[in-house]
């Protein structure tokens, strides 16, 4: 059952998101794919147009360069390396479906944006704060209406997903080597063979995100069934200005 108010709360909050920009993030398991699905799936069901985006990837260009992030050996690549192809297809993205939607006042909902990379390579060593100063170049002034980090300690999460903290099987010398990555759809020793202080690392930095992030930002706290999650996801798009 939702919480009470949930409903007449969407009706309210989903009215104002036509034509936004709304990106979702968060720790790996914190459960921030399930919060999109929940918000794209009350947009369609009231009739607000919008469009899904995901983040590497999302378009042919877009994808063959996460094709290279996933299958390459991190631990050979530079932290800088890595960003800028973050960046690239992050740039072919804004054009092919960001933008697009946006200029037809479509509602474009997406998961991991700019937030994502400073939160991943800021914990692997490189300044959030650069990582912001880069991404003016490769999507100009384009920066979500709101961003939403579901925010969940990584010990939580690995549960949530049945992972562990580290793999007894790694999946490539990248991973093995301990190099960061962002993505959601690779096998779970991918997941797994990460450090747990990694993890925790990108928390810290993830709740570092609104002191210097050129867009507004919530942290939602991600505890609870996804039901609670979603109302208190609301309440943040409800509070905030668009």
């Amino acid at each position: 059952m939702k919480p009470s108010g949930v409903h007449e709360l969407s009706q309210e909050v989903l009215a104002r998101l036509r034509g936004k920009f709304i990106v979702f993030d968060g720790c790996d398991g914190s459960g921030k794919g399930a919060q999109m699905r929940l918000l794209v799936d009350a947009l369609i069901s009231h009739d607000i147009p919008c469009v899904t985006a995901r983040d590497p990837g999302g378009t042919p260009i877009g994808d063959r360069i996460r094709h290279v992030l996933l299958g390459h050996d991190l631990s050979e690549m530079d932290v800088r390396c890595e960003a800028l192809l973050f960046m690239a297809s992050r740039a072919q993205l804004l054009h092919e479906v960001i933008g697009p939607a946006l200029a037809k006042n479509v509602a474009c909902i997406c998961d991991r944006y700019v937030s994502a990379t400073c939160a991943y390579q800021g914990a692997a060593g490189f300044d959030p704060k650069r990582v912001v100063e880069l991404a003016a170049f490769a999507i100009g002034d384009v920066w979500p209406d709101h961003t939403i980090i579901i925010d969940l300690p990584p010990k939580a999460g690995f549960a949530r997903t049945g992972r562990k903290p580290r793999a007894e099987r790694k999946r490539s010398n990248a991973v093995a080597q301990g190099q960061p990555t962002l993505f959601h759809d690779v096998e779970t020793d991918a997941m797994e063979a990460r450090p747990l202080k990694f993890h925790n690392r990108v928390r810290r930095t993830f709740l570092e995100l609104p002191a210097y992030y050129p867009a507004p930002v919530s942290i939602v706290d991600g505890s609870g069934t996804i039901d609670d999650v979603h109302a208190r996801v609301m309440e943040a798009l409800a509070d905030a200005s668009f």
